[in-house]
């Protein structure tokens, strides 16, 4: 069985573990040989601790036991050799242009794309790894973090082994940018467009969103989407965008990169569940973040503090899960930001009591405030003003109205 994965983000996050397993159920080995190419990231000071982070994740969530081929062994040929022998073949983050470095027209590119030629077991290819899949390469941190001019590199081209002429493109639906357009791996619909007029004739930009999977398989030739979002091919920018469950064939892949059409073939296969009900897994960090903090409002407004203590835990608990994702910013940050304020928002309650003061003093005032309706009704006024006077002492307004007494308390509430 021959299967090249291609993700856009969240390759070691909760939200890809259900795809993670599949991949290796369809490998149909009971202990595959599984390795990790940390080429992408080799670079960075802290690259053994990304490493260790993803072979946890995949043990601990995937149940697959992960050997990494090092850039900085001094070893080459045991990781060419590991490389070609593997069921399973991994490499995910860090700089597109990095991994080329060290894997262009030499022996990592060759048997990775002996691997995609012949079907050799599973070749993921996430994130900045996916990148380097295609034609040609973005080198997104020398255009988005250091200013050069948007340009392409020429990739290891492995889809071209499919008769795929692409660029691919992952974070394809990124938003991080909020005030400024990030969408397209950081680029920008300005600059993308750019680019595409310097892409090959028969070339065409394939997209892959955040959490989200493209799966090909290459002894049937089906390819599917998996994930929370979806798979665009867009020429001259005109885009047809495969959702989540969407499954076709290479043949029908290949006529739309030649030609963008409107129409989306129908899937065939089920649909991703987004829910919480059915796959709270698939939710990113910063949606459970989001979803807590709703939580804890709501918990807020009613007075319960186990709920707002369940909520507050519930998030920690989310942070922890995604503390082994190897993407640089996941929404972490922001998270941490709610969690403390959340906290601090509960620690504040706690001081004040959590309680609704109106079942606090409502069994002493209530009687009062009959007593003193039966005082009015009978005419001793001045007494009736007197138990007034009293309950105003103790910081208890009443109010007169058509309907009855009211009574409130003169002080603000402790939890508003």
């Amino acid at each position: 069985m021959g299967l090249l994965a291609l993700m856009g983000s969240g390759e070691t996050s909760p939200t890809m573990v259900r795809i993670h397993r599949e991949l290796v159920e369809r490998l149909g080995v009971r202990s595959p040989q599984a390795v990790l190419l940390d080429a992408p990231y080799a670079f960075q000071e802290n690259v053994a601790g990304i490493s260790a982070n993803a072979q946890r994740y995949f043990r601990e969530s995937v149940g697959l036991t992960v050997s990494v081929v090092s850039e900085l062994s001094g070893f080459p040929d045991a990781g060419i050799a590991a490389l070609r022998t593997a069921d399973w073949v991994f490499s995910g983050p860090g700089s597109p242009s990095y991994a080329l470095r060290c894997w262009h027209d030499g022996p990592y590119e060759r048997a990775l794309r002996e691997r995609v030629r012949t079907g050799i077991g599973v070749t993921l290819f996430a994130s900045a790894a996916a990148a380097t899949a295609g034609a040609v390469t973005l080198p997104v941190y020398e255009v988005y973090k250091v200013g050069a001019d948007p340009h392409w590199l020429p990739g290891l081209d492995l889809l071209g082994e499919l008769d795929l002429p692409v660029a691919l493109i992952p974070h394809y639906d990124n938003n991080e940018g909020r005030n400024h357009d990030t969408r397209y791996c950081y680029l920008g619909e300005r600059r993308l467009a750019v680019l595409e007029k310097e892409l090959p004739d028969d070339a065409a930009v394939v997209g892959i969103d955040e959490h989200t999977a493209a799966l090909i398989d290459l002894e049937t030739s089906v390819v599917e989407v998996l994930g929370k979002g979806g798979l665009t091919v867009r020429r001259a920018g005109r885009s047809t965008v495969l959702p989540s469950g969407t499954t076709l064939s290479l043949d029908e892949l290949r006529q739309l990169l030649r030609e963008a059409r409107s129409a989306v073939p129908a899937a065939t296969g089920p649909v991703s569940s987004t829910t919480v009900a059915e796959s709270p897994e698939s939710f990113t960090l910063m949606e459970l973040t989001a979803e807590c903090e709703v939580r804890f409002e709501a918990a807020l407004s009613e007075r319960d503090a186990s709920a707002m203590t369940r909520a507050i835990l519930d998030l920690e608990s989310a942070i922890r899960e995604w503390a082994a994702d190897t993407e640089e910013d996941e929404g972490t940050n922001q998270a941490a930001d709610a969690l403390r304020s959340m906290i601090v928002r509960l620690g504040s309650v706690a001081d004040k009591g959590i309680r609704d003061p109106r079942t606090v003093f409502g069994p002493i005032v209530e009687p009062l405030v009959a007593v003193r309706r039966q005082l009015r009704e009978d005419s001793l006024w001045e007494y009736a003003d007197q138990v007034r006077d009293a309950l105003a002492a103790g910081g208890i307004e009443l109010r007169d109205g058509p309907d009855g007494t009211e009574w409130h308390l003169q002080t603000a509430d402790p939890l508003h």
